[in-house]
């Protein structure tokens, strides 16, 4: 009989980022070896209670279907995990999901608990999230760090990953469109896409132009930005574009330049490397443990002279131009989702 794994995260698709991309593809990748079922908050009312990801995975979605679900899930989901009668349960990302998991000790009493941190921003509670769980890993080494200065020395690292066949295709799809630069991620504050416009505002370069794909509740001031710069006829808002389509935006850039303030790990930065790109990111959290391919620059962040100096200077050198893309890939594998949840099952079957 296999054993029933209960993933609670409190977002989903699609409300995907990158620690939902966790609590989806471990389990599509594992479905074979563990039974499982993800708790999520409902969020939207036309979300319907009960779901399939992929036609594999059972989904049970608590709560009223508004923006409100994802406060009541800390003590929704420990009620719908203790009716699938799980042998793990498994919280992804330390906030709503964390606390979650702090209340199944004694809602779901005797079950093995697994913490996988992925997020410097949040701390109310953080220290007795963290240190409750049975197991706790974490995506890069800044958040390692955080945990051990919580009192928590025994965490192991396990990094999220990224879908190199969908890449692989979509390069094959593809050519790169000379000048085009790229930020793909969600339009809040914590991003610096305000910083990547105002350099973008002082770049030199014919023919640059600036795809940012993504949304979130700074989209409509970042477009005032753009027309306040003078620069919204060279810059194009898509919105958020879902998987596998996302990956052409990665396959026609030239440059990925991802500026943010605060990043766990980033794992659009290691898709921006898988799909050739050069990358242009700010030094911060878990981006240095994963900026080793291909050609990456590490800027400081709030800095927009520093960044519209490195993109010039990557554009103006036309060696970096040589496909470099194969081994890239190749060094890049140890990242597929299928080599990261063997990672996990390695951890399940210790539990």
């Amino acid at each position: 009989m296999k054993s029933r794994i209960v993933i609670l995260s409190a977002f989903l698709s699609p409300l995907r980022s990158g620690a939902e991309a966790c609590a989806e593809e471990v389990p599509l990748a594992l479905h074979n070896r563990y039974d499982f079922v993800i708790v999520t908050a409902r969020m939207r009312r036309s979300l319907p209670r009960r779901d399939l990801l992929s036609g594999k995975i059972p989904i049970i979605r608590v709560g009223l279907g508004l923006s409100i679900d994802k406060w009541l899930y800390p003590f929704l989901a420990p009620f719908a995990a203790r009716s699938q009668k799980p042998d793990i349960i498994h919280a992804i990302l330390e906030t709503f999901a964390g606390a979650a998991l702090l209340l199944c000790r004694w809602i779901v009493p005797g079950v093995k608990r697994i913490l996988t941190l992925q997020t410097t921003n949040r701390s109310f509670l953080k220290g007795p999230i963290i240190r409750s769980p049975d197991h706790v890993t974490a995506i890069s080494g800044a958040l390692i760090s955080i945990a051990e200065g919580l009192g928590r020395k025994d965490v192991t690292k396990i990094p999220n990953g990224i879908p190199l066949a969908l890449i692989e295709d979509a390069m094959k799809r593809n050519t790169k469109v000379q000048g085009r630069i790229l930020f793909v991620g969600r339009l809040e504050k914590m991003k610096g896409v305000d910083t990547l416009l105002r350099a973008f505002a002082q770049l030199n370069v014919d023919n640059a132009r600036l795809h940012i794909v993504g949304d979130g509740s700074q989209r409509d001031a970042l477009e005032q930005l753009s027309q306040q710069l003078k620069i919204a006829d060279r810059v194009t808002f898509t919105g958020a574009i879902p998987s596998p389509r996302v990956y052409d935006e990665f396959a026609q850039a030239e440059i990925f330049c991802g500026l943010s303030r605060s990043e766990a790990l980033g794992n659009v930065f290691l898709e921006a490397q898988a799909a050739g790109c050069v990358v242009v990111a700010t030094r911060v959290g878990g981006i240095p443990d994963i900026m080793k391919y291909g050609i990456c620059v590490l800027i400081t962040p709030d800095d927009p002279k520093e960044a519209a100096e490195a993109i010039e200077k990557l554009f103006a050198n036309k060696g970096w131009r040589q496909s470099f893309t194969d081994a890239v890939q190749e060094d890049i594998s140890p990242y597929d989702w299928s080599v990261i949840a063997e990672r996990y099952t390695a951890l399940y079957d210790a539990v």
